[in-house]
């Protein structure tokens, strides 16, 4: 396991900028989408800045495979796979989920619900095209436990996607009933998600880690996309570091590549009061429990 060099700065500890840091929720191409970069300059970005493991995201195609061959090209920092349960993998596929965790190399962490095909994801944006479910009248559908049984026996996390605060509930909730204990709120303050307070003090006290991501707080975020650090802070309080991840969703051409978003990004957490030693827990230690690395 990679260590974490500190020093003493004042009465505290200081850890070198981005050292011994893991990002679940990275983008690269190949993609569907215009991306900054591909996935191998991205790990290599990384691994120069001394991070410990990446978490590479698509929402049109597993990844586990990637992770693979990245992992290979780039030594020195650790390279995890994952799924997003949209319409090009048929939704919420259990078969996909099984062949994710079954790829060589037991590089699969994640499995996100829904995110860009979200029912909840399509409804808030007023889109007339199909979408994916996960519950009707408030009870997850089979196939939302059948994938939740997978997650379970393959000792993968789950995410929660673009789902409403009330299915998010709802899936923390029966996750843990199937013996699931990694589990993640997938950025709850982006516009389409929108958790409350209380809602995400529920998740929390339902065992689940609230994310908080780089992308819609940069300087360089697309207006209609962003959020302020002052909430992220207000949300922090609320539910405690402890319960909460830092991770950069980045990869989009407009924002910075990854390590560089991730330095400005920790610059304004800790211009809004946030601590060295939080940033520790939610960047270093909560995200490597979330994808079994402690």
């Amino acid at each position: 396991m990679r260590l974490v060099s500190l020093f003493v700065l004042g009465a505290g500890l200081s850890f070198a900028q981005l050292q011994g840091i893991v990002d679940i929720h990275v983008h690269g191409g190949p993609d569907a989408v215009a991306r900054k970069i591909d996935v191998l300059d991205a790990a290599r970005l990384a691994q120069n800045e001394g991070m410990r493991a990446l978490v590479l995201k698509n929402h049109f195609a597993p990844t586990a495979q990637l992770a693979y061959m990245v992992s290979r090209a780039v030594p020195g920092i650790e390279i995890y796979g994952a799924i997003a349960l949209n319409r090009s993998v048929g939704g919420v596929n259990p078969e996909a989920v099984a062949k994710l965790a079954a790829f060589q190399g037991g590089h699969a962490r994640i499995v996100w619900m829904p995110t860009f095909d979200a029912e909840n994801q399509v409804r808030f944006a007023k889109e007339k095209r199909p979408f994916v479910s996960v519950s009707q009248d408030g009870q997850p559908l089979p196939e939302v436990i059948e994938v939740l049984k997978i997650i379970a026996k393959e000792n993968l996390s789950l995410a929660t996607g673009h789902s409403s605060p009330l299915e998010d509930l709802m899936l923390i909730r029966e996750a843990r009933k199937l013996g699931i204990n990694r589990i993640v709120v997938t950025h709850p303050l982006i516009d389409s998600v929108n958790m409350s307070i209380p809602e995400m003090e529920e998740a929390a006290r339902l065992g689940a880690l609230l994310e908080f991501c780089a992308s819609p707080v940069l300087p360089s975020s697309p207006p209609a996309a962003a959020l302020k650090v002052a909430d992220y802070v207000k949300a922090i309080r609320a539910v405690g570091a402890e319960h909460s991840l830092l991770s950069s969703d980045l990869g989009q051409p407009a924002n910075p590549v990854h390590t560089e978003g991730w330095k400005q990004y920790l610059d304004l957490l800790k211009r809004a009061g946030i601590t060295d030693s939080e940033i520790d827990v939610m960047a270093r230690r909560n995200p490597a429990r979330l994808i079994g690395l402690n």
